[in-house]
């Protein structure tokens, strides 16, 4: 059985950020980087956008802002992103705030889809002739953090240290860690919203921004926009019990004029906190999806504006013609979404994007399309044991899914942070 300095369990933005930060201390680390998918995950692959400023992706109780911008410039540094510029942002926060509502200025880069995938593939490079170990198609099943054991698919591995950093999508593996460590948790944050899409021209803010932050009432804000050649996709999730949902999400390729499709997309997102007796947010979040799922015949739901604000279900022939002038980009089941979603998370997201149309006028377009659910899942509040998220002797947890972190950068760090606690190991 081979025995390594460091297991780092998903090859995302946080292991990456933790891998290069073992590397940058002792070259001669003996690291394997484990995936249970052919190909690295994380949020690099999804449109590659980056956020360079506390506290965008730097989730409160775990980072004050000394350290998160400690942290952030070791991120910079070693990426060198080259960031966008911005135009004409005073006009818009004056705007936001007149509304009781705030617009931050975030350094942002964005390489867009195919983009993140050329620095993934030049970034594992770098991992492998480093002399990490890579090994994907490979999974982790159990752990013996007492013998410091783990069993994949394939073998038996010993480590010293162990980041464990599957992301959003491995809610469910992480918990099944948890477990088996007798970690205690809780499980009570969840984000719920929609994906708007509309035109570039009903949305001409994001030529002087490109991802503009906007933050609203009620725990409302904007996330995740995408511009140019941008498209909305779906996400599949699946229930412990195999039942299928989908989120929606969105991305854009890198930008070239050539290929502009004209459309602008970003999410409205509303934090909701449980309190007891609800024992899991995640299980509520999946209820959500599996009630989209069943009114959409196993498509997300969209629904145009125009009809949403005559009370009226959208059909077919609402995205065809007249003032439906643009065709989706994701292929969901024109609905109704009031009758799948939160009757107060929806009067919450429309108020902000009545707001926002005050401050950026033509969000509410009729031909606007509101596509739900999209469920963000990195509600895992592990009891950390120290600042470097380790939740056992020589375990370590860190990225979106392990409620450290919301996005690459913030998962770059505190899986550099997370590194500084595993090299003591070694």
């Amino acid at each position: 059985m081979e025995i390594y300095d460091a297991i780092i369990v998903g090859s995302g933005p946080a292991g990456m950020g933790a891998a290069f930060s073992i590397l940058k201390r002792n070259k001669d680390a003996k690291i394997l980087m484990l995936d249970k998918r052919p190909y690295s995950t994380g949020g690099m692959r999804n449109d590659c956008k980056m956020n360079f400023t506390f506290p965008i992706g730097f989730p409160l109780e775990y980072w004050e802002e000394g350290d998160a911008n400690r942290y952030l410039d070791e991120v910079i540094e070693f990426l060198k992103p080259n960031i966008l510029s911005k135009n004409n942002i005073d006009t818009y926060k004056a705007r936001a705030e007149r509304l009781g509502c705030s617009l931050l200025e975030i350094k942002q880069t964005h390489l867009g889809t195919d983009g993140g995938l050329e620095l993934i593939k030049e970034l594992l490079k770098k991992l492998e002739e480093a002399g990490v170990t890579l090994a994907l198609s490979e999974e982790m099943l159990t752990i013996d953090n007492k013998a410091k054991v783990i069993k994949t698919t394939k073998r038996e591995l010993g480590y010293k240290s162990i980041l464990i950093a599957p992301g959003r999508q491995g809610f469910h593996f992480l918990q099944d860690v948890m477990h088996q460590l007798e970690i205690p948790y809780m499980d009570n944050i969840i984000d719920v919203g929609i994906r708007v899409e509309t035109r570039i021209e009903h949305y001409p803010i994001v030529k002087d921004y490109y991802d503009p932050k906007f933050y609203f009432k009620e725990k409302v804000r904007t996330f995740c926009t995408n511009s140019g050649n941008a498209h909305v996709v779906k996400e599949k999730y699946a229930t412990e019990r195999g039942d299928i949902w989908y989120s929606v999400n969105g991305h854009a390729f890198k930008a070239d004029e050539t290929k502009n499709n004209g459309l602008v997309n970003f999410a409205l997102l509303k934090t909701v906190r449980f309190t007891e007796p609800l024992a899991s947010g995640q299980d509520f979040a999946e209820h959500l999806g599996l009630l989209a799922s069943l009114m959409g015949g196993g498509k997300p739901l969209m629904q145009r504006v125009g009809d949403f604000r005559l009370g009226r279900r959208s059909k077919s022939a609402t995205f065809n013609g007249d003032l439906y002038d643009f065709k989706p980009s994701l292929d969901a089941c024109p609905s109704d979404i009031s009758l799948a979603m939160p009757s107060k998370v929806l009067r919450y997201i429309w108020s902000a994007m009545k707001n926002l149309d005050t401050i950026v006028p033509g969000v509410l377009h009729p031909s606007t399309i509101m596509y739900y659910p999209e469920i963000k899942l990195y509600a895992n509040k592990p009891e950390y044991k120290d600042s470097n998220f380790q939740v056992a002797e020589g375990v370590f947890f860190a990225g979106d899914g392990a409620g450290t972190s919301r996005g690459i950068t913030g998962a770059w760090a505190s899986g550099i942070r997370a590194s500084e606690g595993m090299l003591k190991y070694f």
